[in-house]
């Protein structure tokens, strides 16, 4: 079973999580203020998620290890859960290179 990607509109702001095959959320998107613009992010995702300089390897101020997918202009599209450990965060990354490039969009905006 493949990756998903499902749309979401909270609070009248669109964003979208990148679920891997089993379900769990592997990256959660910015916030956008139009449908379109959160489209245009799940693109950008699919693209740029087979980059390996696209990811941004960073840790929390409790020194958790996570990672920011960043577009082709630098500005973050994506962000990951905090993990345990940098090996973890290294399979996190590898999960959303394989995950994303063919990931069903499911829209439950509608």
């Amino acid at each position: 079973m493949a990756g998903k990607i499902e749309l979401k509109n909270s609070k009248g702001q669109f964003m979208f999580n990148l679920k891997a095959s089993n379900g769990k959320i592997i990256l959660t998107s910015e916030r956008y203020t139009t449908k379109s613009g959160a489209m245009n992010g799940i693109e950008s995702v699919k693209k740029n998620s087979k980059l390996d300089g696209q990811y941004e390897r960073l840790e929390s101020k409790k020194g958790e290890p996570y990672f920011v997918l960043k577009a082709k202009n630098n500005e973050p599209i994506g962000r990951s859960e905090m993990y345990s450990s940098k090996s973890a965060i290294e399979n996190g990354i590898a999960s959303v290179k394989e995950n994303a490039p063919s990931a069903e969009i499911v829209d439950l905006t509608e």
